[in-house]
């Protein structure tokens, strides 16, 4: 019949002791319950043991120190009154992309025997902790900094599309680079005279218009030109005149000539 679980800190201890390598608890008292969240968040579990840091903060914690400034992270497993949890941290000092890519090595739950539970984790614990550990080093060295998208080269000319109540899709002549005008055309714009203006017209259809303007963005932001879009400001309706009101028709009084009348 199993024994009932020891005090976690005699556990601790004496798992430290039989873990290879040198290992140990330091004795820095137990973490305070509203501390249990910056753990958690090293924990590289992400399984039982995460989920038990944040679901029962007030479990106690402890924290065993190893060889190239490895830990492990060992607290009660809930309702299992014969097991505890023992879990790897992840590195300090590393940055969040130095993790993708690397999988988690995870803890187990092991049984409240040290001895036992010290096996089990040097078995299947530790090699998975130290292959994730190199996994990461081997990150930083590589790509010391995020790889961050860079931004936009600066532009010397710019177009600016217009979209225009009607359908059309176009640009005033005076606003369009020299060096786009062949490509507008490449692409089924049309110089429209009376408009001054580049236009795609509005019978193409709206999937061919997509990949109309889609190719000459294409081109024109391959040449060093810079695309906008804007939609047409909308003309604004004058006031409106109200038609003049006839006035009221008067009745004939006595004794006024029939031709005053008419």
């Amino acid at each position: 019949m199993p024994q009932p679980r020891t005090d976690l800190p005699s556990f601790a201890t004496t798992l430290a002791q039989h873990l290879p390598g040198q290992w140990y608890r330091k004795y820095e008292g137990f973490p305070a319950p509203q501390d249990h969240r910056p753990v958690a968040d090293r924990v590289w579990d992400c399984g039982t043991t995460h989920s038990t840091l944040l679901d029962f903060p007030n479990a106690p914690v402890a924290l065993l120190h190893g060889p190239d400034d490895e830990q492990l992270c060992v607290t009660e497993r809930p309702r299992y009154p014969h097991q505890y949890l023992v879990a790897p941290l992840e590195p300090e000092g590393f940055k969040p992309h130095h993790f993708r890519y690397v999988d988690e090595p995870n803890g187990i739950a092991v049984p409240n025997d040290p001895v036992r539970a010290a096996a089990g984790v040097a078995r299947r614990v530790l090699p998975r902790y130290h292959r994730a550990v190199d996994a990461v080093r081997h990150s930083a060295r590589v790509q010391p900094e995020p790889p961050h998208r860079p931004a936009a080269p600066e532009v010397a000319e710019t177009l600016t599309l217009v979209w225009y109540p009607d359908g059309v899709v176009g640009a005033p002549y005076r606003s369009v680079p020299e060096d786009a005008r062949m490509v507008l055309y490449g692409c089924r714009f049309q110089y429209s005279p009376h408009e001054a203006a580049f236009v795609l017209p509005a019978s193409y259809s709206t999937s061919d218009r997509a990949l109309l303007i889609q190719s000459a963005v294409r081109l024109l932001t391959a040449q060093g030109i810079g695309v906008n879009f804007r939609h047409a400001t909308p003309t604004s309706a004058g006031p409106t005149s109200r038609p003049p009101t006839a006035a009221p028709a008067t009745r004939p009084t006595a004794g006024t000539p029939s031709s005053a009348r008419r």
